[in-house]
Order: C-alpha cells, then sequence, then structure tokens
C-alpha cells in the first residue's frame, strides 16, 4: 500500500481548530446507523445553494481535543460519525482524524464532493471508511457555473475509485432549477450509468428556507422520466 502522496503525520491532529460544530445525533445522515455529525469548516467549491455558509466561509471553533472528549462521552451510544462540512477532505488532519475515529469503535461515513480522490483512496486502502455519500454537482460543461470550481476531473475519479472499491456509498445531486433543468438531471443519471454505477442516485431540491452562500431565487420542482433517481425534499 502505497501511502506517500497524502500527509497523515499524527502531529497535524492538534493543529487549529479544524471543526464548526458537532450535531450530536441523527438517525438520517448515515443509513440504519445512530450517529453524530462533525461539521468541518471550509469548503473548495462555492455552491450558490449551499445552505451552510457560515461552515464554508467561517473558521473552526472546536479542537480534535474537544471532539474526542465529546465521542468518548458517546461510545456505547452511538453507531457510527459522519465527517461532514464544508468539505472534510480539504484538511490534512482528516486522515488520521478518521484513524482515531474507527479505533473508538465508531463507524465512518464520508460527506465529499470528490475533490480529494487520493484521500478517498487512501481511507479506503487502510479500510477505514464503512460508507460515502458523493455530491454530483453536474456535468463538465455546468460544473463551473455550479460549483465555481474546476474539479470535476477529481470527482470523476474519486468515482472511479469507489466503484471499484466495494465501499457502501451513494450518489446525489443538489437541484435548482435555475441551474441544472431536467434534461441536464436526464443526462446526470444516464452518465452515472455508463460509469457502472448501479445504486439509487438522490435528488434533493433545493429548499430557499435557509440562508444559502449564493443569491438564487426560488426553484421550481421538475418531473423526471426515470425510476432511479429519488427527490428528497
Amino acid at each position: 500500500m502505497n501511502t506517500s502522496n497524502v500527509h497523515t503525520s499524527p502531529s497535524s491532529l492538534e493543529k487549529g481548530r479544524p471543526v464548526f460544530s458537532i450535531s450530536p445525533f441523527t438517525l438520517l445522515d448515515f443509513p440504519d446507523r445512530t450517529a453524530c455529525i462533525l461539521w468541518f469548516a471550509g469548503c473548495n467549491m462555492r455552491c450558490g445553494y449551499c445552505y451552510n455558509p457560515e461552515i464554508v466561509r467561517g473558521k473552526g471553533k472546536l479542537s480534535w481535543s474537544a471532539v474526542l472528549d465529546f465521542l468518548l462521552s458517546r461510545r456505547r451510544l452511538l453507531d457510527g460519525v459522519v465527517f461532514s462540512g464544508g468539505e472534510c477532505t480539504i484538511h490534512p488532519q482528516a486522515i488520521p482524524f478518521v484513524r482515531e475515529v474507527k479505533k473508538m469503535g465508531f463507524e465512518v461515513k464520508i460527506d465529499t464532493n470528490g475533490s480529494r480522490p487520493k484521500v478517498i483512496r487512501q481511507l479506503i486502502d487502510e479500510n477505514l471508511l464503512d460508507y460515502v455519500a458523493l455530491d454530483f454537482k453536474a456535468l463538465p460543461e455546468k460544473y463551473w457555473q455550479v460549483t465555481r470550481s474546476d474539479l470535476f476531473l477529481p470527482f470523476e475519479k474519486t468515482l472511479e475509485i469507489l466503484l471499484s472499491s466495494g465501499i457502501r456509498f451513494e450518489v446525489r445531486t443538489t437541484v435548482h432549477s435555475d441551474q441544472l433543468a431536467a434534461s441536464d438531471l436526464q443526462k446526470m443519471e444516464n452518465w452515472l450509468r455508463a460509469k457502472g454505477y448501479s445504486g439509487t442516485y438522490y435528488l434533493q431540491h433545493f429548499r430557499g428556507d435557509k440562508q444559502i452562500l449564493g443569491e438564487l431565487g426560488e426553484s421550481k420542482k421538475q418531473g423526471l422520466k426515470t425510476e432511479s433517481a429519488v427527490w428528497r425534499n
């Protein structure tokens, strides 16, 4: 196993305050598991519909020691820990953090935009992941419009890594009608199937009842001519 391409020095564990906040309990975010959510500050995308602008733009508030103290208090009470954000994989401490959580006996789920395939590869190689939620933002022609980034190719590589890994994972897309039409979503699903993805494709319809990162208006829910995409409200 080659792990030389990702920095994982244990000394990085106490550098800074990477976690913005903790959701102490969820039954919805880790399939078939009771879990908590660690919200990591910062993101390498700027999706206008993002409803966590304070996390994306803000700085972390909790040290890893504080997070570990919380997790110690939840041993034997929770099944798993969700690493979310923001984008948790951009933190140099992400891999050693996951190692520590696994040592404590928790299962681990990662929520990711797929922009750091080397991190996902190393976590899989070290048998540290139990579930992944992968955000499929758009196809290349609309990726910049949605994310303000040029990170489609890393996303594609992450998908390919997950497809060959045997790790349980889901693919999901947040939909705003000003950015993605029903025809775009159909193309996205066709692309996923052509890549070999056979799981459920989850669609999260934009809701305008929270502060968001951009200036998008109301979104119209769109119908799809497919049975494999599931709307989440």
